[in-house]
């Protein structure tokens, strides 16, 4: 019998990724407190066992919407650095300099600081997979728009629109895998995720490399826009929308259409709407006030930009160092980030690990945001020893392979880093960590955008070991960070009027999930728990 009633409760993929609403036989005869008047409306909530509620995909589709997602990210990340591998190549065919192309490089990352702004927003007006669809559809279009550059100047500007398009799918999987997953699998599921838009840099140069040696860099374009295209047809035709304000927004309005009652969503009901124009100022303001009042989101910030700018300087400094100085060929300079790709893949088979002991710990409830800490303590050691390691035996009298190597290390610790920072802010911040991690995302954006622009005079300047011994000192400086943090976190967020803040209405709906825990509970609370998450779960 139960068998039955859950197969007839069944949705097909193709409605699930046409209709938000799905107004199922349940979802109409469930009993919603309220009158079903202006006055007192009927209160949209998840029904029990509701099949359109995110957090009830079966574990199968939640992995395949997760692998299809981490896919999308690979795909954008890939186009930001595979555009600079042929950097030589466009100079001479657009008559210009090796600086003047880096620019794209530059106007890609400044879109991707810029685009979170504007996606956002739109993403609670008008759900993620809408704003998916466009967005992608923007990716594949303005990549396409590359390969056919006739200047320098259209080539520079249409790298700007791509970044802010391409912004949106990175950020956009956080919030979908929110969506889906509880607290205690979401770690897990972001350790198999977040390699995508780190891994992507790194293997960006090495087929870029191999690909322009053959076509010419406008192949290179071309392959980053058969990449993008293939991943929005299969992101359109798969992933279904998951933000569940917006899907109980349209249940309602659906229910009022075909009803003649008024029907209006739990979270509408309980919290004043918020107007296009007071969620764009939101999301202009919030992260910034979150960086300059609160220390925590100020130093993880920080730490975090400079490890990422790091990285986008090694793709002008592998040229200078394998390319200018051993004379490594297009194709062979790609190869140097062999060791970065290696470490990254590394770097996640460890999270996996630090994630179980998390969920461990949790279960016996011993865990606190500081529990995150854990990976970012190891990942800050190994940041600061791979760029030394790699600042000294990158003499071209020493084999390749001893400075290649040096990328595994730094490749493990980066992603160890990201994912104690980005854990460790929502769990500190909770209703406001989407604005937390914007504020993290902008500046990290911005160190990678700039970074990359002095990079050759650096390494020209100062010599390609002491130019890359300066931020080897500047990841040292910052390595006490995650330690710090895991002895004093809790004293210093009690101090932060936002975290504070944040923790006190985490406990307030902990307690309010133990008491809808108790049999006596109304079914009708189902809900609640998840719409609290997820309003404000968007990273």
């Amino acid at each position: 019998m139960q068998n039955s009633e859950s197969k007839s409760q069944k949705i097909s993929h193709w409605r699930m990724i046409l209709d938000q609403a799905v107004l199922s036989p349940r979802v109409l005869q469930h009993q919603y407190r309220g009158a079903g008047t202006e006055d007192d409306p009927y209160i949209i909530e998840w029904v029990p066992g509701d099949t359109r509620n995110p957090f009830n995909f079966s574990m199968s589709k939640k992995v395949f919407i997760t692998i299809v997602m981490a896919l999308t990210s690979l795909s954008v990340s890939f186009s930001s650095s595979a555009y600079l591998s042929p950097a030589v190549l466009i100079a001479q065919d657009l008559r210009t300099t090796g600086e003047v192309v880096i620019l794209g490089l530059f106007t890609f990352n400044l879109g991707q600081a810029i685009g979170p702004i504007i996606w956002g927003p739109l993403s609670e007006l008008y759900g993620r997979q809408a704003v998916f669809v466009a967005s992608f559809a923007g990716v594949t279009i303005f990549n396409g728009g590359c390969t056919a550059s006739q200047s320098i100047a259209a080539l520079v500007v249409l790298r700007f629109f791509t970044g802010v398009c391409a912004s949106s799918p990175l950020t956009n999987a956080g919030g979908i895998i929110s969506d889906m997953f509880p607290p205690t699998q979401r770690g897990l599921a972001m350790s198999a995720f977040v390699v995508s838009p780190y891994l992507g840099p790194a293997i960006g140069p090495i087929v870029s490399g191999f690909v322009a040696e053959k076509g010419g860099w406008r192949w290179v374009e071309g392959v980053m826009t058969i990449f993008t295209g293939s991943m929005f047809v299969l992101g359109s035709s798969s992933i279904p929308e998951t933000y569940a304000p917006f899907l109980l927004r349209r249940r309602a309005a659906r229910m009022s259409k075909v009803t003649g009652h008024v029907y209006q969503d739990v979270i509408q009901h309980d919290k004043a709407s918020v107007s296009a124009k007071q969620l764009f100022a939101n999301a202009l303001s919030r992260p910034w006030i979150l960086f300059f009042t609160e220390p925590i989101v100020l130093l993880l910030s920080v730490y975090m930009a400079l490890i990422y700018g790091t990285l986008y300087s090694f793709f002008g400094a592998f040229i200078i160092v394998y390319e200018e100085v051993r004379g490594w060929s297009l194709g062979l300079g790609g190869l140097a980030f062999v060791g970065v790709a290696v470490g990254m893949i590394t770097g996640v088979m460890c999270a996996i690990w630090v994630n179980l002991q998390y969920r461990r710990i949790s279960a016996a409830g011993q865990a606190t945001p500081e529990t995150r800490m854990v990976a970012g303590m190891i990942g800050s050691v190994l940041v600061p020893l791979s760029l030394f390691w790699f600042a000294w035996t990158n003499f071209p009298s020493v084999s390749a392979i001893a400075s290649i190597a040096a990328g595994w290390p730094f490749g493990t610790g980066m992603v160890l880093v990201y994912l104690a920072i980005t854990n460790y802010l929502v769990d500190a911040y909770t209703i406001y960590a989407a604005s937390a991690l914007a504020a993290s995302a902008v500046l990290r954006c911005i160190f990678g955008a700039v970074f990359p622009l002095f990079t050759p005079a650096q390494y020209h300047n100062l010599g390609i070991h002491w130019a890359a011994t300066i931020p080897a000192f500047l990841a040292l400086a910052c390595m006490p960070f995650p330690w710090l943090l895991y002895r004093y976190g809790k004293l210093i967020r009690g101090r932060c009027k936002y975290s504070a803040e944040a923790e006190r209405l985490r406990k307030l709906v902990a307690e309010k999930v133990v008491l809808q825990s108790e049999p006596k509970a109304p079914p009708k609370a189902n809900g609640l728990p998840l719409l609290q998450e997820n309003q404000y779960g968007d990273k």
